[in-house]
């Protein structure tokens, strides 16, 4: 997960945990294309309303929540590129507001109102996408294609093989026979792979791929196809798989979880090991606990930069913000593998791999 992708889940699961006794928690999700003038007009007229009404009609919270959405209205001459989002509301008697205007995907539904809780609905896809993978099945009789995310498999295609059995004849029939079903069985793998190809690599490209098959025809596919290079280069893992059908796209999932999980997270453990053998061996310039680590960033050593998700978000943005203005990279850790709890225990889930010593 990206450090602004995870600052981003972290302020909206802090607001998903506000409530109040009341209908005074005040929500305005605006897409790219309305007006300031638009998403203004409801918020100024029931804050008009609510200025002129005893408390009871229009509790004082209420009123402080229009107010602050007022105020962070008034900060925009425009809507933003990917829509404004903007909620305020007292809960425990402390003003609770958050500002969005720079999601990684537009907003797409306007909506405002007032609640006992903040409507983060609006929000729920326009987060940072999660990694997406291209399940490939490929047997004899047929192939399946699917893709897995974090709702699970969805098929997508299946489809069958004309390719005729092995031949039990003898002679130059079967030689005949032989030929031409291993032909058939080439254009029969060339549409697979342009078929998946299109799926995987179109405008909405899976992040991996994983492949399903028994072990012959696998290794065929993978020597005969014309496969993209692209796609092998996103190839996670082959997998023994049975059927070409859901049920098989289904096992391939459940078959490549491990792999997709060393996957997604090799760069972090590669990171993590680099860091903890400088700390062994004491040979490469290395900083560790939040003063240390602080100093080098004031010395603008900082080469990269080391944070676990054990942290709250606004030190993660600080310490990420200051590490990218010096051209450094932010890589943030989880905390629920052995090594990244390690580090988050052990080093307060904060590291840094240096330019240069400091003193």
């Amino acid at each position: 997960m990206s450090l602004a992708n995870y600052e981003l889940h972290e302020r909206l699961d802090r607001l998903s945990s506000a409530s109040a006794d009341r209908d005074v928690l005040v929500t305005l999700t605006v897409p790219p294309e309305e007006s300031i003038g638009e998403a203004r007009q409801p918020v100024e007229t029931d804050y008009a309303e609510a200025t002129q009404l005893d408390e009871q009609s229009a509790p004082r919270p209420l009123v402080n929540a229009l107010e602050e959405a007022r105020s962070r209205l008034n900060d925009y001459d425009g809507i933003p590129e990917s829509g404004l989002a903007i909620y305020a509301g007292v809960v425990d008697g402390d003003l609770v507001a958050a500002t969005f205007d720079d999601l990684p995907v537009p907003i797409d539904e306007f909506r405002y109102e007032h609640g006992n809780e903040f409507d983060l609905e609006p929000l729920e896809d326009v987060t940072e996408p999660d990694s997406t993978y291209g399940l490939l099945v490929v047997e004899r009789g047929g192939a399946a294609l699917g893709r897995l995310d974090d709702e699970g498999v969805e098929p997508i295609e299946t489809f069958d093989s004309a390719v005729p059995g092995k031949s039990s004849a003898g002679g130059q029939s079967a030689e005949r026979f032989e030929r031409d079903r291993e032909r058939q069985k080439r254009e029969f793998f060339d549409e697979v792979a342009e078929r998946a190809e299109m799926e995987f690599l179109g405008d909405d490209p899976a992040d991996g791929i994983l492949l399903g098959g028994t072990t012959g025809t696998v290794e065929d596919f993978r020597e005969e196809a014309d496969l993209d290079h692209r796609l092998e280069d996103r190839l996670v893992g082959e997998f023994a798989v049975e059927y070409a059908s859901e049920q098989g796209l289904r096992q391939l999932a459940a078959k490549g979880e491990d792999a997709i999980e060393e996957r997604d997270r090799g760069d972090v453990r590669e990171t993590l090991s680099d860091f903890f053998e400088r700390v062994r061996d004491d040979e490469e310039p290395v900083a560790y606990g939040h003063d240390e680590v602080d100093d080098a960033l004031a010395y603008d050593a900082v080469e990269t930069l080391l944070l676990s998700t054990g942290l709250e978000g606004p030190e993660l943005q600080e310490f990420g913000d200051r590490t990218a203005e010096q051209g450094g990279e932010p890589v943030v850790v989880p905390d629920d593998f052995p090594d990244g709890n390690r580090f988050r225990d052990a080093f307060d889930g904060v590291g840094a791999l240096l330019r240069f010593p400091i003193d």
